[in-house]
């Protein structure tokens, strides 16, 4: 599990920690039943203080989104599904979007070109059921 927290971001440390496990759930990332770090694991690898990660949990726990469970860990809910806010969404696919055109321009690939390639991408996720494409 990749997350990443910015001190100097002005969102308060717990809340960056919702926003990502809440992204990594909802994009699939991260799956139903899957085991999360423990609370001081992830403390420690993000260096910020325990409390902070378990705060976090709770509050992703009162959503649905994880589960504790006792003597075992966190996991991701089985019921639970997350939606992240549409700004959030539009904000995180923008930034996607920039980058794919910048690399489709350097490559010298027009727009026209990315829409099809899209399109080729959005039938094939289609045609395979899983919401991800494994091959390039």
């Amino acid at each position: 599990m990749q997350i990443r927290i910015s001190p100097q971001d002005g969102v308060p440390i717990y809340l960056q920690i919702i926003n990502q496990v809440n992204y990594l759930v909802a994009s699939r990332r991260l799956l139903p039943g899957e085991q999360l770090p423990p609370v001081r694991k992830l403390a420690e690898t993000l260096v910020v203080n325990p409390n902070t990660v378990a705060r976090a949990y709770r509050e992703l726990e009162t959503a649905g989104i994880l589960t504790t469970r006792r003597g075992a860990g966190v996991f991701v809910s089985e019921t639970g599904k997350p939606s992240l806010p549409q700004r959030e969404r539009k904000r995180i696919l923008s930034e996607r979007i920039d980058i794919l055109l910048a690399e489709a321009r350097q490559m010298g690939v027009s727009l026209g070109e990315i829409v099809e390639l899209v399109r080729e991408r959005d039938k094939g996720i289609e045609k395979s059921g899983t919401g991800r494409r494994s091959e390039p």
